[in-house]
C-alpha cells in the first residue's frame, strides 16, 4: 500500500511498505527539469545533478561513494526534461544511514570552484560521447525538429556555450529558485521502519524556501526536418507524432498502440523490418508522456543504401495500420504484454520507488495496481484505431547520414 504524508513545510514523503524484502530503495525526486531553463541556462540542472555528487560540508566526493561502497549499496542520480531524481538503493538496515548522506548531497554541496571546473569538463565529455553515437544524437535531433522554440526541445546535456556561462553562483541562485520543498518529493520502498520515515522528517522536513510557479508554455508539435552529415557506418532515422499527456484519459489506448507500432519484438515493424525484409538491426517504436503532452517516436537504423527503402517501409506500415490493418488479436495481446511488465516490476523496489515518486511529483495521485489493470482491460480495439487516425500525420523527421549522403 502507498502512503503519503506532507511535512509541514509542503515537502511530500510517500512510501510502500513491503516487509518480505530485504532492500530499501529511496529517492528524492524534484520536480524541475531540462524544460524549466531559460535558453541562457540550458544544462543547468543536469550540472546541478553532478555537483552534488562532488563534496560536501563534511564529506568529500571519494567518501561519499566509498561510504555506499562499505554498505553494498548503489547510489546515483539522473535529470529528464520534467524532474530530477537521487536515489539509492541498500539493505533495509543500512537504510537510514543512506538517507543521511542523500540529504546530505542535497542541502550541502559545497560547489568547489575546483570541482566546478573539472565537473564542466566531464560534461562537455559527456556531450561529445552522445555526439559519437548517432543512434542517440539523432534522437536529441527530433526533438530540436518537433519543439525548436520550446524548451522541452533543448538538449538536458545543455550546449558548451552554455556550460560556459555557468558559476557556483549562478547554480546557486537557480537552486534557491527551483529546490524548494513543495517541488520536493522523497519516495522509498522496501522493509520501511517507522524511524526511518522519521528520520526522513527530520532530514527534509525543515528547510524553507520561496516557492516559484511553474508557467509552462504548451509545446506547438512541428512537422519539420534535420539532416546531420557525419562520419558514420549507417544512417539512423527518426519519425516523431504528437503523442499524449500523463493524465490523458486514453494513456493506456496510446501504450497499447505503440507496442502494436514497433514496441516489441512480435510489432509490425519489427517482424516487417528486421524479421522479413532484414533492412535493420535496430528497429522500434516509443511514447514519452510528460505532465501536459507526449510524443510517439519510431527509430531505425540501416546502411545508406537501404534507408529510403526503410523509410518507405515504416510509412507504408503506418498507412497501412490506419486502414483497417490493426487486429483483434494485436490488441489483446498488447494489453497481456502491458499487464506483464506491470506485475513483474512489482519485484523490485527500485522501481516501486520510482514510479510512487514520479506519480507523487508529476500526478499528485497513485492508482493500485488492480486499478491500473482494470483501465489496462478497458483498452478497445476501436479507441486505438481512433488514436492512430487523430496522431499519425505529418511527422517530424530526424536523419543521421554518412557524409555527402542527401535526404531521404
Amino acid at each position: 500500500m502507498v502512503t503519503t504524508q506532507t511535512c509541514k513545510n509542503g515537502l511530500r514523503i510517500v512510501s510502500e511498505h513491503i516487509p518480505h524484502f530485504h532492500s530499501i530503495a529511496m529517492g528524492v525526486f524534484v520536480n524541475n527539469g531540462s524544460r524549466d531553463e531559460l535558453p541562457e541556462e540550458n544544462g543547468i540542472t543536469h550540472f546541478i545533478e553532478h555537483m552534488l555528487f562532488k563534496g560536501t560540508e563534511s564529506r568529500t566526493a571519494k567518501e561519499i561513494a566509498r561510504e555506499f561502497d562499505r554498505i553494498g549499496g548503489d547510489i546515483n542520480a539522473y535529470t529528464s526534461k520534467e524532474y530530477t531524481c537521487y536515489y539509492a538503493k541498500v539493505l533495509d538496515h543500512h537504510a537510514e544511514h543512506a538517507v543521511t548522506v542523500l540529504a546530505d548531497m542535497f542541502f550541502h554541496s559545497q560547489m568547489d570552484p575546483e570541482e566546478f571546473d573539472k565537473e564542466r569538463q566531464v560534461i562537455l565529455e559527456e556531450i561529445s560521447m552522445t555526439e559519437d553515437m548517432p543512434d542517440d544524437d539523432v534522437h536529441e535531433q527530433l526533438w530540436r525538429v518537433m519543439y525548436p522554440e520550446n524548451s522541452i526541445g533543448a538538449p538536458i546535456l545543455g550546449t558548451a556555450e552554455t556550460l560556459a556561462k555557468f558559476t557556483p553562483e549562478k547554480i546557486r541562485d537557480y537552486m534557491d529558485r527551483h529546490y524548494t520543498p513543495a517541488n520536493t518529493v522523497v519516495s522509498v520502498a522496501g522493509n520501511i521502519t517507522p524511524a526511518l520515515i522519521e528520520k526522513i522528517e527530520t532530514l527534509f522536513g525543515l528547510f524553507e524556501k520561496e516557492e516559484s510557479p511553474k508557467k509552462y508554455e504548451l509545446p506547438n508539435f512541428t512537422s519539420g526536418y534535420s539532416l546531420k552529415n557525419k562520419e558514420t557506418e549507417q544512417g539512423h532515422l527518426c519519425l516523431g507524432y504528437p503523442g499524449l499527456s500523463l493524465n490523458d484519459p486514453d494513456i493506456y489506448n496510446i501504450t497499447v498502440l505503440n507496442n502494436i507500432i514497433g514496441g516489441s519484438m512480435s510489432s509490425r515493424l519489427f517482424q516487417e523490418i528486421r524479421e522479413q525484409r532484414g533492412l535493420a538491426y535496430s528497429i522500434f517504436s516509443y511514447h514519452s508522456a510528460y505532465s501536459d503532452h507526449g510524443t510517439l517516436a519510431i527509430y531505425g537504423g540501416t546502411s545508406d543504401e537501404q534507408m529510403a527503402e526503410m523509410q518507405q517501409v515504416i510509412l507504408s506500415l503506418l498507412k497501412e495500420l490506419k486502414n483497417g490493418g490493426i487486429t483483434e488479436q494485436e490488441v489483446t495481446d498488447s494489453k497481456e504484454q502491458l499487464k506483464g511488465s506491470l506485475m513483474l516490476g512489482l519485484e523490485s523496489t527500485s522501481a516501486r520507488m520510482s514510479r510512487n515518486g514520479r506519480h507523487e511529483l508529476l500526478l499528485g495521485k497513485h492508482q493500485t495496481y488492480e486499478e491500473v489493470l482494470t483501465q489496462i482491460d478497458q483498452v478497445s480495439l476501436e479507441k486505438v484505431v481512433d488514436l492512430l487516425e487523430i496522431l499519425i500525420e505529418a511527422p517530424a523527421v530526424s536523419i543521421i547520414r554518412p557524409k555527402e549522403a542527401s535526404l531521404v
